[in-house]
């Protein structure tokens, strides 16, 4: 059993989700449609055909910054996420990456639930109770 040929080009929602771009095909979709997503500086729509030698521009999901990249191979599927890294190549400017790696670090997620009691001795110690 021979694999089916691979196809000429793919839609841009789909190779976005399948390239592991975005976490489902719907998010990808809404990109496209709120002209987040460029190829040559022009917005792209989710039916786009998009081909291999395609340069784009894609916005991080969860936080600022833009990624370059260029469609090496065509992928339908969601794949591994080995598989889907060889059907691009990153061209984003290493300061770019460098940012979104101090904003990654930086960003302090909230408190979820009530304090432990390490955590409140914390907090007391900081607001001066019981020295």
């Amino acid at each position: 059993m021979s694999e089916p040929p691979a196809p000429e080009s793919v839609r841009a929602d789909v190779w976005l989700w399948a390239a592991r771009f975005f976490k489902t095909r719907s998010v990808a979709t809404k990109m496209c449609n709120a002209g987040k997503v460029k190829r040559a500086g022009v917005s792209l729509k989710p039916a786009a055909a998009l081909r291999p030698g395609d340069e784009l521009e894609i916005p991080w999901p969860e936080g600022p910054g833009i990624r370059n990249v260029t469609v090496t191979a065509l992928i339908e599927r969601r794949a591994a996420a080995p598989v889907a890294r060889a059907c691009f190549d990153e061209n984003t400017p290493q300061e770019t990456l460098d940012e979104r790696r101090l904003w990654h670090e930086h960003r302090r997620e909230a408190p979820r639930g009530r304090p432990t009691k390490k955590d409140r001795r914390e907090i007391n110690q900081f607001r001066g109770f019981f020295e």
